[in-house]
């Protein structure tokens, strides 16, 4: 199924439960909200969201902690936890997704070498967050990061 219409199904299924989606990107910088509003219906189900690049940011709008910052660092399991958290929080939504991650060119260490990006999901009954790594430039990474962010978020609404 194509992206689009992925996405059509998760605005489609949201709307028929009563339920809003928000998002909280940092490496994808828009792009996820971006194909989300490029569907007509999609402010049945979208109230806002959040990209949210700088350190500073995530822990000022999103709450994320500078003990998860310093410790684990912004590209991590436990950054993206708490950006779903203060995203659903702001948003007043029930379902999110968030991203974070090393897209490059820079910015990459042996530990999160680029392509290395955090997906997380939220949904009322349960938190996902999925280590990945993506190859390719920038473009290419960003754009596999928002892909998989879509497919996940219909294989857990079951679309």
């Amino acid at each position: 199924m194509k992206k689009k219409k992925k996405i059509k199904k998760i605005i489609e299924r949201l709307s028929q439960i009563s339920q809003t989606v928000t998002f909280a990107e940092s490496c994808t910088g828009g792009r996820i909200a971006a194909a989300f509003t490029a569907i007509p219906g999609a402010s049945a189900v979208l109230n806002g969201s959040c990209i949210t690049y700088s350190n500073e940011i995530k822990h000022a709008w999103l709450g994320v902690s500078d003990e998860v910052l310093q410790t684990y660092g912004a590209v991590s399991k436990e950054c993206v936890l708490q950006m779903l958290e203060g995203i659903c929080k702001m948003a007043d939504s029930q379902y999110a997704i968030g991203t974070s991650g090393i897209a490059g060119p820079t910015g990459g260490t042996p530990q999160k070498p680029v392509g290395t990006v955090y997906i997380g999901i939220k949904t009322p009954e349960k938190t996902y967050v999925y280590h990945c790594f993506f190859e390719g430039n920038r473009e290419k990474i960003q754009k596999q990061s928002v892909t998989f962010a879509i497919d996940e978020m219909a294989n857990i609404l079951k679309i």
